[in-house]
């Protein structure tokens, strides 16, 4: 029984985790330009962003890409909410039988439930872009004088506390789940070997 109350425990605690996870930046974008000639040199900042998911979901609903906007807010806020939502009203239903049918349906979207780990996965390949720098030199005769024209741009990228609250979240959860039909498992045991 221990095991379900612990699985409760750790899910109200991802929950805790959860809020700040979709409302503050998971990650911050930062893209640079410079261009040099001669002795002359232009510094321009093309992106400067820090994104959470709840912005990210604004941003793309914004740009009318409605299915991604969609897909993310789905797997990233809704199901969360909804999952546990639905093992909060397992720990108090105290009915046997309709506990196995919300765990077992838990269980069936599982797999599901997964995407929101999928979108940390995403930022995390985000992050992989940090310090890509690219450069562009060219020459060219102006009124018989060479120029050179050296163009670069450099990104850099970074987690944010959002990163690390979503990705307790989703750990957190997944355990707090785990423990949660453990417990149920255990419980049914229990009760068939005392018939």
């Amino acid at each position: 029984m221990y095991k379900k109350h612990l699985g409760f425990i750790l899910n109200l605690t991802a929950i805790t985790f959860f809020v700040p996870g979709i409302i503050l930046p998971m990650i911050s974008l930062n893209m640079e330009m410079k261009a040099n000639m001669a002795q002359s040199a232009l510094s321009s900042t093309l992106v400067d962003k820090e994104l959470s998911i709840l912005a990210t979901v604004n941003d793309l609903w914004q740009d009318d890409r409605l299915l991604v906007a969609s897909l993310i807010f789905f797997f990233s806020v809704c199901v969360p909410v909804l999952k546990t939502t639905l093992l909060c009203f397992t720990y108090f239903i105290k009915h046997l039988e309709i506990e196995q049918k919300v765990l077992g349906w838990l269980n069936a979207i599982g797999k599901w439930s997964m995407a929101d780990v999928f979108v940390v996965a995403i930022f995390l390949a985000i992050l992989s872009t940090n310090h890509a720098e690219t450069t562009n030199n060219q020459s060219f005769a102006l009124f018989g004088f060479k120029l050179e024209l050296l163009i670069s741009s450099q990104t850099l990228s970074a987690a944010g506390q959002g990163f690390y609250y979503f990705t307790a979240y989703c750990l957190l959860s997944l355990l707090g789940t785990h423990l949660a039909q453990a417990g149920l498992k255990a419980h049914q045991l229990k009760m068939q070997s005392s018939t």
